[in-house]
């Protein structure tokens, strides 16, 4: 796992250049190693009701602010895919439509749930339209940004925040970093390999 703890300004830009990239990710701020505890998070379903944390712990998830008209928005067919090739060893994929970005997400929750089914066949689980950025973020990514530090906060959508199964952060991932790169699938892979602790 790359950590950059940035000594000096030229540091601080080289990090925050391969972080736009999609190269580096971090995991090194904030108070080491707490773990997330789901049940402690509003979990809105975009159909209504919650989403049960009982059905989050002990799992792999990753953690996917989603947009339904960025230029991105095709990654739905591939986290789409991971969560069909993957989800019965224990990964979880949970989208987090927001309209923070460009406000590409305008629509109403029944819409937005709407055109996943529609385009791109999804059945994984998604919430409630959300803030993740600034004052207003949902929990879930405020938890985060003390993890990562400004250079693993969303810059854009799909950007993608792996927990693992003792909720710890695993990394993160710029939003080019696309479902079925290397990268990323070995990141999951590895945190599948781990047990819960």
């Amino acid at each position: 796992m790359h950590r950059f703890l940035p000594a000096n300004p030229l540091g601080a830009v080289l990090a925050s250049m391969l972080a736009a990239i999609g190269l580096a990710g971090s995991v090194a701020a904030g108070p080491a190693g707490e773990r997330l505890e789901w049940s402690s998070l509003p979990l809105p379903a975009i159909s209504g009701g919650r989403i049960e944390a009982d059905t989050l712990k002990g799992k792999v998830v990753l953690v996917v602010n989603t947009a339904s008209k960025c230029g991105f928005t095709p990654q739905y067919q591939g986290l789409q895919s991971l969560w069909r090739e993957y989800r019965g060893r224990g990964l979880l994929i949970l989208g987090v439509p927001s309209n923070d970005f460009g406000s590409q997400e305008p629509g109403a929750n029944s819409e937005v749930a709407s055109f996943c089914e529609i385009n791109f066949g999804v059945d994984f689980p998604l919430l409630e339209k959300q803030a993740v950025t600034g004052t207003d973020a949902h929990p879930f990514y405020r938890w985060a940004a003390e993890r990562t530090g400004p250079l693993g906060v969303p810059r854009w959508n799909f950007h993608k925040i792996l927990v693992g199964r003792d909720g710890r952060m695993v990394d993160w991932f710029a939003s080019t970093t696309a479902p079925d790169s290397g990268r990323l699938r070995a990141a999951i892979d590895k945190a599948l390999a781990e047990p819960t602790s």
